[in-house]
C-alpha cells in the first residue's frame, strides 16, 4: 500500500485541565468520516514509523488523526518518571473529549493497546473499532519476574537492556503498581465493537499467548487475529506496515 510523502499536521499542545502540556498532532475528517486515534507505546512518540503511516492513510482518505504523546514522553512536557497507566489514560480521554468529535477508531500498539482497550470500554458511545498492534495488556504482570519485581521494591525502577536503542528500558515502579488496577486479561472483556489484532509469531516482547487470550475474552463477535510469519514487536516493515493499514482500511470503511 504506497502512502504519498505528506507533511504532518502543525505540533500543537492542550491542557488536560492540571495545567500539563500535551503535545499532539490532529488531521480534521472530512463530514461525516470517522477520526481515528493512535496511541503509540511505551516510551514512545507519535513521530514513529506506524504512526505516520496511519496518518497519511487517514490524510488521502479524508479520516481524521489524533496523535499524542504521553506526558514525560516526546514533545510533551512532564517528568517521565511519574508517569502511570492511570495518568496517560486521563490525557487520552481528555485529548478525545476536547480535540474530537464524531466516530472513533483507535489505534494502540504495545502498551498503546492496553491504553486503547481501556479507551473503548470507557467511551462506548464513541468507539466504533479497535486495532492493536502487538496489543500488550497487563504486561505489569505477565512481563517481570519476580526478580525483577523485587529490584524495583528495592530501587524503585529496574533499568533492562534497550533492543532498539543505546540507552537502557527503565521502568519506573509507580507505573509498575499502576497496572493492578487496569488488568484485562483475567475476565471477560466487555468491547463489543469489531477488534482486529496484528501480531508477530517472532514477537519476543508480547508472546503470542496474549492475542490468543484477547481473542478469547473481548466479547465482540467480529474478532481477528492476523499473525505475520518472521514478524518481531515492532512491526515496521513495509509488509507489515501494509498488514497492519489493510486491517485499519476494513475498520474505518465500516463506518463511513
Amino acid at each position: 500500500m504506497e502512502l504519498p510523502d505528506l507533511p504532518s499536521p502543525d505540533l500543537a499542545y492542550f491542557d488536560p485541565g492540571d495545567g500539563r502540556r500535551i503535545a499532539y498532532r490532529l488531521r480534521g475528517p472530512k463530514e461525516g468520516r470517522a477520526t481515528v486515534v493512535f496511541l503509540p507505546g511505551y516510551a514512545s512518540d507519535m513521530e514513529g514509523i506506524k504512526a505516520e503511516a496511519v496518518d497519511s492513510f487517514c490524510a488521502t482518505r479524508g479520516i481524521g488523526c489524533l496523535r499524542i504523546d504521553y506526558s514525560g514522553t516526546g514533545s510533551s512536557g512532564g517528568d517521565f518518571a511519574q508517569g502511570t497507566l492511570d495518568r496517560w489514560l486521563a490525557e487520552i480521554l481528555s485529548a478525545i473529549d476536547q480535540l474530537t468529535e464524531g466516530p472513533l477508531v483507535v489505534v494502540g500498539s504495545s502498551m498503546g493497546g492496553w491504553l486503547g482497550l481501556h479507551v473503548a470500554l470507557q467511551r462506548k458511545d464513541r468507539v466504533t473499532g479497535f486495532l492493536g498492534i502487538a496489543a500488550a495488556p497487563d504486561f505489569t504482570d505477565w512481563g517481570f519476574t519476580q526478580d525483577d519485581k523485587d529490584l524495583m521494591a528495592r530501587d524503585g525502577k529496574l533499568e533492562r537492556a534497550n533492543d532498539y536503542g543505546p540507552e537502557p528500558s527503565v521502568t519506573w515502579l509507580g507505573f509498575w503498581k499502576s497496572g493492578a488496577a487496569h488488568r484485562l486479561l483475567h475476565s471477560a472483556i466487555d468491547i463489543t465493537v469489531p477488534v482486529r489484532l496484528v501480531h508477530g509469531d517472532q514477537d519476543q516482547d508480547v508472546p503470542m499467548g496474549v492475542p490468543l487470550k484477547l481473542l478469547a475474552d473481548l466479547r465482540s463477535s467480529d474478532v481477528q487475529l492476523r499473525i505475520i510469519k518472521n514478524g518481531g514487536h515492532r512491526l515496521s516493515e513495509p509488509h507489515e506496515i501494509h498488514a497492519i493499514l489493510s486491517d485499519l482500511h476494513g475498520l474505518v470503511e465500516q463506518i463511513a
